[in-house]
């Protein structure tokens, strides 16, 4: 029953901020409309976001254990239900990046929280395994019912920004989830010792990028949330000017690219057993190619004439999202990987790494995309994720070669072990 409980505020606190998070792409489309901000300067909402993530993760890994999971979680939920309280009263496009930037920092303790109290409630890399996916699975469908939780609130005949009203909703929301998690049975956890200052944990942090494998992997890293962020950031926008759908129809499909990235996640699994998993991320990046050299030509010859429901929407703005399908293995794949490479005393490290470079990633797909989908239209925005997308083909190659030969050391110094 303890355990349970304790799942479930874990859960809950996963679902909330994946709605959180996965607006950014929604909040920017309705920013451009409701307070006339630019392009590039509503894609700053995506630094607000990840730029905290990535700085508070790194600080509160040492300092949590001192204040305690359910503290720490509690105290940010509380934080970020105040936050969204304040939003639709003040209603103005800088209370927007204070929203991020709190939701950011708290989605960084919560990350680090979860991640830790999964180790305490499993016991057994399957079970471990096991709970971990069903988390990330919460995750992918609090994604997906915050695009229609966003939509039910854009009220497509007024330029006011009504649609900010979605925040009492998010506010209350993270009320209960404080609540929950503070009737939960999680337990302090026993004092650590501390042995490295926050400054040295950093700097054997960076220590770690000399090494060429995790060179080639912090690229693959940075471009693959690159790609994810600059489609999925962007993909309501370009709905809505591109293929001229209106707000909430536009919003409601980018729904797709969320349920497509759960699909790819789950399907990937299962053909991952029998499969290596290079063949699998070389396939899925030439798909991804071919749907944006497929699709973006049929965005050019869509026909303007108004759009009423979701159903009457053109054939192209449900095939553009399938990119998701195949976007979505390679992510958790590399990662995978490069961990089962390094020894378990260098994990915490390199799960700092992935977070800052992962969040530096997104911060920049979405810039650029969005200064040149402003400077030169949208097609030419997404057509742009072809290149890093051919970078990634070759990290992938070096990545293999490396994975490959760093595994096959450890072999032989395990064997050797064994003998002597």
């Amino acid at each position: 029953m303890n355990r349970a409980r304790i799942i479930l505020a874990m859960a809950a606190s996963y679902f909330l901020f994946a709605i959180l998070l996965n607006s950014v792409g929604t909040v920017i489309l309705q920013s451009i409309h409701s307070f006339n901000v630019s392009k590039a300067e509503a894609a700053t909402l995506e630094a607000f976001k990840d730029l905290p993530i990535a700085i508070v993760s790194f600080l509160v890994a040492s300092f949590i254990p001192r204040v305690g999971f359910k503290i720490a979680l509690t105290l940010v939920l509380v934080l970020v239900s105040l936050v969204c309280a304040l939003t639709p009263i003040i209603a103005e496009f800088w209370v927007l990046k204070l929203v991020f930037a709190a939701v950011g920092s708290a989605f960084a303790v919560v990350k680090v929280s979860v991640y830790a109290l999964v180790g305490q409630v499993t016991e057994g890399s399957n079970q471990h395994s096991s709970l971990l996916n069903f988390i990330e699975g919460v995750f992918m469908l609090g994604v997906l019912g915050g695009y229609w939780v966003f939509a039910a609130f854009i009220d497509t005949s007024t330029l006011e920004p009504s649609w900010l009203h979605v925040y009492f909703v998010l506010a209350v929301l993270s009320a209960i989830t404080a609540f929950i998690v503070w009737i939960s049975p999680i337990a302090k956890p026993e004092r650590q010792q501390v042995t490295e200052s926050p400054l040295q944990a950093f700097l054997s942090m960076l220590k770690l990028v000399a090494k060429p494998l995790v060179l080639v992997f912090v690229i693959s890293a940075f471009l693959y949330v690159l790609i994810e962020q600059s489609i999925g950031t962007w993909l309501p926008t370009f709905n809505n000017e591109i293929l001229a759908l209106p707000v909430d129809i536009s919003v409601q499909i980018t729904s797709v690219f969320a349920a497509c990235l759960a699909l790819g996640r789950l399907g990937a699994g299962a053909i991952l057993t029998k499969v290596h998993w290079y063949i699998v991320l070389n396939v899925c990046v030439f798909a991804m190619a071919a749907l944006v050299l497929l699709t973006l030509p049929m965005t050019e010859l869509v026909d303007q004439t108004p759009i009423q429901s979701l159903f009457d929407a053109p054939l192209v703005a449900f095939l553009m999202p399938l990119i998701g399908l195949f976007m979505a293995p390679i992510y958790p794949v590399i990662n995978s990987v490069m961990l089962s490479s390094l020894p378990t005393t260098q994990h915490a490290a390199m799960t700092g790494l992935i977070v800052v470079f992962s969040a530096l990633g997104g911060s920049t797909g979405s810039m650029i995309t969005g200064i040149v989908f402003e400077q030169f239209g949208g097609q030419q925005a997404f057509y742009g994720a072809l290149v890093p997308m051919a970078i990634i083909v070759v990290c992938l190659f070096f990545f293999k070669i490396m994975s490959d030969s760093t595994k096959l050391a450890q072999d032989k110094a395990n064997l050797q072990h064994e003998v002597s």
